[in-house]
């Protein structure tokens, strides 16, 4: 009995058939969309098989080309205060890749911060320019796949009750790597 495994190709935009024979002596490529076309072209089509299963043809996740973004009031998150670029990374199993993420508690630290935002600014204590603006969630994350250079920026949490400065420059923009770890918690006024 023969094992027929499917796959389709965006690349090439086309649906493939591999057929195993159950000794696995040989293995017969079939072109769902133009079988005729095929015809002598079958030891040829290892090429892009391979470049599609590796690279192309797999809807899973850890694909770096999802936008993903907090939003004000959105729900979306999940897994407040872990380290989010540990799946949200290049290979990782979270949706899209992150160029900067964290979580945000209340004043008393009792409860995610549910709205504000996370601004990056150029210089120390709100001095320079505004860089970047990303709102937290109501359930007190914030998040962004958006192309951003965190390096040497210092980050604020603003929210009705005020702003809060960080002192120095950030080195990584996977702030829940260091809050809640190695250094307190990130919180609001």
């Amino acid at each position: 009995m023969k094992k027929r495994v499917s796959l389709r190709c965006k690349t090439y935009r086309r649906n493939y058939h591999l057929d195993l024979s159950p000794s696995l002596n040989f293995v017969r490529f079939t072109d769902l969309i133009s079988p005729k076309k095929m015809k002598g072209k079958i030891r040829f089509l290892w090429i892009p098989f391979v470049a599609c299963m590796f690279f192309l043809s797999c809807e899973k996740e850890g694909v770096c080309n999802v936008y993903n973004v907090s939003e004000s009031n959105g729900s979306e998150s999940h897994n407040f205060g872990l380290n989010c670029m540990q799946c949200h990374k290049a290979g990782g199993e979270g949706e899209g890749c992150f160029n900067a993420a964290g979580s945000v508690q209340n004043a008393a630290l009792t409860a995610p911060q549910t709205s504000g935002q996370i601004e990056f600014y150029s210089g120390p204590n709100g001095t320079g320019s505004l860089v970047y603006t990303i709102p937290l969630d109501a359930k007190g994350n914030f998040y962004t796949t958006k192309i951003m250079g965190v390096n040497g920026l210092y980050p604020a949490i603003k929210n009705a009750n005020g702003t809060q400065f960080m002192g120095s420059s950030l080195t990584t923009g996977a702030c829940n790597s260091c809050h809640g770890s190695s250094t307190g918690t990130l919180y609001s006024n």
